[in-house]
């Protein structure tokens, strides 16, 4: 048993053997200087701390139960990758200023009221969970500068299905908060270093602080973490310690991993900056010709590699040379509570937005899946990334300018803009259509017999299984058929946007349409498909209920508004948009028998 592991035992005795700590095992020459950190004695409890056992090649996260696993799981996307694994940003406050990361400038910050809350991460955490994730990575900023991080890390540990806690920090305060967090069930540990030389540190960092970012790479080990270090190359500055860096790992049991400088808005990114995975692997096996490969898991990020009878190991992350998208299964989640699928993508959903406009549970899942399923299959290339606007590193934990409150802000509010509804008159279209109905009866059922408007009463009516389809058209120009293709209109991307515009429409058709049923809606599925050929875009809907009354409404209501959305969404490029063709495809169930559209 270790002497952490002994002493911790004992909390009297914290403060007499805490010098001790790092200036022993395993010949690892430490910090021994005690200004440099603050004793974890004053974290230290009666309750026993079990040393964690983080595997350097951590577990692949399982998905295996059918849920997650089917491809119609909200956690699924359009290539067929599950996602399991979920990274939130928890502030977009630091205690450094990293060159790489943050403007010289620095960034503005935003009021606090619109950073998720903790209860409003932890719900979201929750849902995620139910539907797949597996493995929760807090990030920042820098986390450990939350004063609740402990609790966080406590709650989500009690959430049920969820395996697997991270945390990717600085450092700094590790000495302060590292058993702490342990005792709260922290698995695993990211560490970003980028330099093994004090004076170097402090130019990247603009900030001193090396040593106790070493003090707490020992206490981790000490404590049963094998921590990753992260590393960014940057040609010309610290390539110089790459072989340091691989000797780093003689005698520490660490994950050196060595991370290919990568273009954010802000670090004034150049391509003669990049030490690629290649010419980085090169200097390496110049010097340790016996370097192994090892065997990397499914979903690993990093290209593992180790030199023999060497403690720790190094890996390479290749984000811009040789992308690993294909096998891609993270999420993240912003400190302002935005979804981000890609990282370097630009576009983004704002969950944040639709929970405190009371978005119902399904609706989140059903936000998150189109998102999900927006996601491309591979980011762009170098030369498009690096001219793309995207958030500076640092505020991948928070607001980004082309982010989109999603438009249906409007919908899943109580009070709803009566000009829009007027619009609908406004609407062109044509019908060519044939139609069938099974049981087709003359007369209006919404008025009395006095012909004042009435609501029609279903109690007497069976519940059945009811479902309606409905279709409606949106022309538009060239110019814009082409933005909506490359996803380049300034509002974000039309097509998901559109769709989920129209599900939390649908659930809104009581409160549009004065005559109609609040309906329990069981089922909900909006479809936008472009037409580049005929300059189109096709709108569909589905809903189904269980219910006394039909959902054509629902339907219709669902289509109607989607196209207007997209009609908003475009509008900044020309006003020559016509919305056409609204109508009822189908419907079955109910008294009145199947109609269908031929």
């Amino acid at each position: 048993m270790s002497l952490v592991q002994n002493f911790l035992k004992t909390p009297d005795v914290c403060n007499k053997v805490i010098s001790s700590l790092f200036v022993m095992t395993n010949n690892v020459k430490a910090c021994t200087n005690l200004k440099h950190f603050n004793s974890c004695c004053f974290f230290t409890t009666s309750t026993n701390v079990k040393p964690v056992h983080q595997s350097i090649s951590e577990k692949l996260v399982k998905a295996a139960t059918s849920e997650i696993t089917s491809a119609a799981s909200p956690l699924t996307d359009k290539h067929g990758r599950v996602h399991t694994y979920l990274r939130i940003s928890l502030t977009e406050r630091c205690n450094l200023r990293c060159k790489y990361c943050m403007p010289a400038g620095g960034v503005p910050l935003q009021n606090k009221s619109n950073l998720l809350t903790t209860d409003e991460i932890y719900y979201l955490a929750r849902i995620f969970v139910e539907q797949g994730i597996r493995k929760i990575r807090l990030t920042g900023g820098e986390p450990t500068i939350r004063t609740d991080i402990v609790d966080i890390i406590a709650k989500l540990k009690a959430i049920s299905q969820l395996e697997n806690v991270g945390i990717t920090t600085n450092g700094l305060m590790l000495t302060r908060l590292l058993v702490s967090m342990q005792r709260a069930g922290l698995d695993a540990l990211n560490i970003s270093l980028d330099t093994l030389k004090p004076q170097r540190f402090q130019e990247i960092t603009r900030r001193k602080g090396w040593e106790r970012v070493i003090a707490g790479i020992d206490l981790a080990i000490q404590l049963g973490y094998k921590p990753k270090i992260n590393c960014v190359l940057m040609r010309n500055f610290n390539d110089d310690e790459i072989c340091d860096f691989v000797e780093f790992t003689k005698e520490r049991n660490v994950d050196v991993r060595f991370i290919e400088y990568m273009p954010f808005s802000g670090n004034k990114w150049q391509t003669e900056k990049l030490m690629s995975f290649r010419d980085t692997l090169k200097i390496i096996k110049n010097r340790w010709t016996d370097l192994e490969a090892l065997q990397n898991g499914l979903n690993d990020t990093s290209k593992a590699y180790k030199v023999p009878h060497y403690k720790g190991q190094i890996g390479f992350i290749t984000s811009m040379t040789e992308h690993f998208c294909g096998t891609c299964n993270r999420l993240r989640l912003t400190a302002d509570g935005n979804l981000k699928v890609c990282l370097f993508g630009n576009k983004e959903f704002s969950l944040r937005d639709a929970i405190r406009a009371n978005c119902s549970r399904d609706d989140l899942v059903t936000l998150i899946g189109a998102a999900v399923k927006r996601k491309k299959k591979q980011h762009a290339g170098m030369l498009n990334l690096s001219q793309m606007e995207n958030r500076p590193m640092i505020l991948i934990g928070t607001r980004n300018k082309t982010h989109y409150p999603t438009n249906t802000s409007l919908l899943i509010s109580d009070s709803i803009n009566p000009s829009m509804i007027a619009q609908l008159s406004l609407l062109r279209s044509k019908q060519f259509s044939k139609f069938y109905c099974t049981n087709s009866k003359q007369g209006l059922t919404h008025v009395d017999n006095d012909g004042k408007a009435s609501m029609v009463d279903v109690s007497h009516k069976p519940i059945t299984v009811r479902e309606a389809e409905a279709a409606a058209n949106v022309h538009v120009t060239p110019e814009i058929a082409n933005l909506i293709r490359s996803n380049n209109l300034k509002k974000g991307d039309v097509l998901s946007v559109a769709q989920l515009a129209g599900i939390l429409a649908a659930k809104k058709t009581s409160d549009l349409i004065p005559l109609c049923h609040n309906i329990g809606i069981t089922s909900v599925n909006v479809v936008a498909v472009l037409d580049s050929d005929n300059h189109l875009i096709k709108l569909k809907s589905k809903v189904r209920c269980c219910g006394q009354t039909g959902v054509e409404m629902e339907a219709l209501t669902a289509v109607t508004i989607a196209a207007l959305t997209v009609y908003d969404m475009c509008k900044s490029v020309t006003h020559n948009i016509i919305i056409s063709d609204i109508r009822l495809t189908a419907k079955s169930g109910g008294e009145r028998g199947s109609f269908k559209c031929i």
